[in-house]
């Protein structure tokens, strides 16, 4: 279930706001003003796709908006592996975010996966 109450809704909302918070500290804590705008955008727009996707046309655009989402996690991913890697966020504040969007990752993968199977 996608909708406000379902799995995917939940954790792309509570992942949201940790990106949100990771943002506050990087731009107030760090200094850091470029990568942050970047992984604030790709990681909230995961959850603003999977919301667009209950307002979706069709069955295809439906597919096509958590294609998106699904993008926007592996966008989200490269910031965070930079961040860390330019050691703007410490190894354990990349493992927690890193962990809660390769979930998000896998469910929405595994979504696309088998809508687009049943839409074969």
């Amino acid at each position: 279930m996608i909708g406000k109450n379902g799995v995917m809704h939940q954790k792309s909302l509570s992942f949201a706001k940790s990106i949100v918070s990771a943002y506050r500290y990087l731009t107030d804590e760090r200094k850091e003003f470029v990568l942050s705008k970047q992984i604030l955008r790709s990681g909230t727009s995961i959850g603003a796709n999977i919301a667009e996707s209950q307002y979706a046309v069709s069955r295809k655009d439906f597919l096509n908006k958590l294609y998106i989402a699904l993008k926007e996690c592996a966008e989200t991913l490269y910031w965070l592996e930079l961040l860390r890697d330019c050691a703007y966020i410490t190894q354990t504040q990349y493992k927690e975010l890193q962990e809660n969007c390769e979930e998000l990752r896998k469910i929405l993968s595994a979504a696309t996966k088998t809508l687009r199977e049943n839409n074969s």
